[in-house]
């Protein structure tokens, strides 16, 4: 599954791959795979993000709105 949505997100915090994993506390190159789909999000980092973006998990996923 592609995550676009991830992108965009850290995009309008003006915040880098490196400083999104480091708030997971995950190597860049992992985050990487999640922006790209090559790798699921695990739950744990999915509800970390959408607390930190301040968005639902349903927007991440790409099934509504904010």
């Amino acid at each position: 599954m592609h995550f676009p949505r991830l992108l965009d997100l850290r995009e309008d915090k003006d915040m880098t791959q490196k400083e999104v994993a480091a708030l997971l506390g995950i190597d860049q190159r992992v985050y990487s795979t999640y922006e790209t789909g090559k790798r699921d999000i695990p739950l744990n980092h999915l509800i970390a993000l959408a607390d930190f973006y301040g968005v639902s998990v349903d927007y991440i996923l790409g099934r509504k709105g904010k």
